[in-house]
């Protein structure tokens, strides 16, 4: 496998991958706003902060054959700024990207999410890859990876020499991570929309870990949706959690929340019953079969190994 640079090393995934990374032998640059909490023996570290001119020296420097770009605002903090999440997530990609075609980097691996798709009444169960990305406006998350998917697209056509595995990945869980989303499962009861079943999807850390070490060595270059098999809906999760489901009208929840967000009793608005009511259900066909790799862990298994190690 050629030397291999990761963006966003400090984060819970890219931990994980530097573990992998390490075990396999791979030359590798661990790069981040901070250095990770556990750096495995013979990783290197330099601070890299994609938002300016960091991606093209750095890139630039250690010559990798590969990056593996996690870097992205997955859980904005209370006050960050939509435009400090647009900087990291599509400026940052930008920079990234412009460098490694500037300095004949191979292959570039890059963490989309299901997110990609959008929250839309009209979205197919499960979606595919071939399914069109459309994002949403209001979900800066969503939105960002939207448009870091068209960049790549277009980046496909222009620099062809460049290889992408675009990974668009389901809720990612793991003993200890904690994240917007498992902020739901801890509250004492499940909100849920009247009418929809809200599925989940779940990957488990080690398990992207590792379809991320094959996407930098012998995996196929494409799009591929990453899930385990199999979807949750609200009330299994509850049930597994030994919790209630609060499950309003969707009128209710809007309402409720375009009260609460101006007077500070939630951070979320109106736009958030969307998310509730549309979550993306992945295919992971084109994973098993295509990329040649098997989750080893489902979605139940998953959320499963999560809910024991947070104590619920």
């Amino acid at each position: 496998m050629s030397r291999v640079l990761v963006t966003g090393a400090a984060g819970a995934v890219g931990q994980v991958l530097l573990g992998e990374l390490a075990a396999a032998g791979v030359d590798t640059l661990a790069t981040d706003i901070r250095k990770p909490d556990d750096m495995p023996d013979g990783v290197r570290f330099e601070r890299l902060d994609v938002r300016g001119g960091d991606p093209d020296r750095v890139i630039g420097d250690f010559a990798p054959g590969v990056i593996v770009h996690l870097a992205s605002i997955v859980s904005p903090s209370r006050g960050m700024t939509r435009e400090f999440a647009y900087d990291v997530d599509v400026t940052g990609t930008r920079n990234v990207l412009d460098a490694a075609i500037k300095h004949g980097v191979r292959r570039l691996v890059v963490t989309s999410s299901g997110a990609a798709y959008g929250y839309h009444a009209d979205n197919p169960v499960p979606l595919r890859e071939s399914d069109p990305v459309r994002g949403n406006p209001e979900f800066a998350y969503s939105d960002h990876k939207r448009q870091v998917e068209e960049m790549l697209a277009e980046a496909r056509v222009s620099h062809p020499e460049l290889e992408q595995v675009l990974l668009r990945v389901g809720t990612v869980l793991g003993a200890g991570l904690e994240n917007q989303i498992t902020e739901l499962f801890h509250r004492r009861r499940l909100i849920a929309v009247r009418g929809s079943d809200s599925p989940f999807v779940f990957i488990w850390t080690v398990d992207l870990a590792r379809i991320l070490l094959r996407a930098a060595g012998e995996g196929p270059a494409g799009i591929f949706n990453v899930c385990g098999d199999g979807a949750l809906p609200v009330h299994d999760l509850a049930g597994a959690l030994g919790k209630p489901v609060m499950a309003l009208p969707a009128w209710v929840l809007k309402a409720a929340l375009g009260i609460a967000r101006p007077l500070g009793l939630s951070r979320y608005g109106p736009e958030q019953v969307r998310f509730l009511q549309y979550r993306p259900v992945l295919d992971n066909t084109a994973l098993k079969t295509v990329f040649g790799y098997t989750p080893e862990r489902s979605s139940a298994e998953t959320f499963d190994l999560w809910r024991k190690a947070a104590g619920l």
